[in-house]
């Protein structure tokens, strides 16, 4: 990490610790520790044991919309890994500072952050500024600007030579109605790696239907090549309930994902650039499924999607139905039963899912589940891809006690079998709340 980014969340910790929360604006945190054990035993007579802990703290401040004052920001988590030759990893999600002025109005922050505004294009590491609108018939408006370096994604640093800004206007009113048009720009060593538009609406019609959708379209492909960008993901889920007891449901959702950073590197190295990699990983799926209450806390659903896993696989037909039952006959028992039917290439398969959770007094919740014919996401070298285990099945147990209102513990215990190996783990969390 250069010194010049490194200084960044020293100074956002050193800040939060130096001023003591008794001078800041109300906020909210959380600390959350986890521990985890994993045995893979293969049908030869190997195994391998996996373990991991994880420390997780995250505080912002609080204010109201139209409060000035100081606020800031922390989200950090480290892992390590204690069995095996993985080096430990820290990871910054939020560790800003920042003020707000002129009745709450304009907003300045500097650090690391992720603006929510841009989606999954959001993370930079610098500056950001913006400005809200007095609210009018129409809603408010906000304009923001921003600019700084990359964020790795896996680990705390930044990427090196790669520069990103980017600005946003936001449209929101009072019925939860809001639209946000976003341009990103990520420029490495003078090549263009990204050059997007971003949207996202969320557009309520009274009390009966909504419309959630995001898009990104690039304007150009990594580094200049591929097919001069076009629409890289798009997302539509819309809901409509003409009365209390049905509800209809359809999604659309397709998306490529490029890895523009390898290519843009290569193209710098003087490295030929593989035509599947500009190409990517493609995936996308369309369908519907309607839901009806058939009696007091009982629903059941059935829907048809058509989905395409994988760049080389063409679409198959997907069927779904299943019930959902809460407090089973005054027992406290919620039930919830599902069946996915796919169709593929090599015939079709069943995926099904039962779950069983009831709560033991007023503070602890347990949950029982069976799932089969499980899909895993494999990294290849071109990309990823979705493989399908049709024999497999998972048997699963889930607790949460909820100790108080600011102290909760979390078990998982797991068993996975599949064709070729048995798969055991388990996971237990604190989570404090302050």
């Amino acid at each position: 990490m250069k010194p010049r980014f490194l200084a960044v969340p020293l100074i956002v910790v050193a800040s939060i610790f130096a001023c003591g929360a008794s001078a800041q604006p109300g906020g909210s945190g959380r600390l959350s520790l986890f521990g985890s054990g994993q045995t893979l035993k293969f049908d030869d007579g190997t195994s391998r044991d996996f373990t991991e802990f994880t420390a997780a703290i995250s505080y912002r401040t609080l204010l109201r919309e139209d409060d000035d004052g100081f606020e800031y920001s922390l989200d950090a988590r480290g892992t390590e890994y204690s069995s095996s030759a993985r080096t430990r990893r820290t990871r910054l999600y939020d560790a800003w500072i920042g003020g707000r002025m002129a009745g709450g109005r304009l907003t300045i922050r500097g650090g690391q952050m992720w603006l929510h505004d841009l989606g999954a294009l959001g993370s930079v590491g610098g500056v950001m500024t913006e400005y809200s609108g007095e609210p009018a018939a129409i809603g408010r408006v906000r304009f923001g600007l921003f600019a700084g370096g990359e964020p790795k994604s896996f680990e705390t640093g930044y990427a090196p030579h790669v520069r990103k800004g980017g600005a946003w206007v936001a449209l929101e009113s009072g019925s939860l109605r809001r639209h946000v048009l976003g341009y990103v720009t990520t420029r490495n060593s003078g090549l263009t790696e990204r050059s997007a538009l971003t949207t996202t609406n969320f557009v309520p019609i009274g009390d009966k239907f909504f419309l959630y959708q995001l898009a990104v379209y690039d304007f150009e492909g990594p580094g200049g090549l591929g097919d001069g960008g076009g629409l890289n993901y798009f997302f539509a889920n819309a809901r409509y309930t003409p009365a209390r007891t049905v509800e209809f449901m359809a999604n659309v959702h397709r998306g490529r994902s490029i890895d523009t950073r390898t290519i843009t590197e290569d193209i710098l190295n003087g490295r030929a650039v593989d035509q599947k990699l500009l190409d990517g990983f493609l995936y996308e799926s369309v369908g519907g499924r309607v839901t009806v209450e058939v009696l007091r806390n009982v629903r059941v659903h059935a829907g048809y999607a058509s989905d395409r896993h994988n760049r080389d696989d063409r679409s198959f037909g997907r069927i779904s139905a299943g019930v959902w039952a809460a407090n089973v006959a005054g027992s406290g028992v919620d039930l919830t039963f599902s069946d996915n039917r796919s169709e593929r290439a090599e015939g079709s398969y069943d995926s099904w899912y039962v779950s069983i959770g009831r709560g033991i007094g007023a503070k602890v919740y347990v949950t029982v589940d069976y799932a089969t014919s499980l899909a895993v996401i494999r990294v290849i070298d071109d990309g990823v891809a979705v493989e399908r285990h049709p024999r497999s099945k998972r048997y699963g147990f889930h607790g949460v006690w909820n100790v108080s209102r600011v102290i909760s513990f979390l078990a998982t215990l797991e068993r996975l079998h599949d064709d070729t190996s048995n798969d055991e783990r388990g996971t237990f969390g604190l989570i404090y709340r302050f």
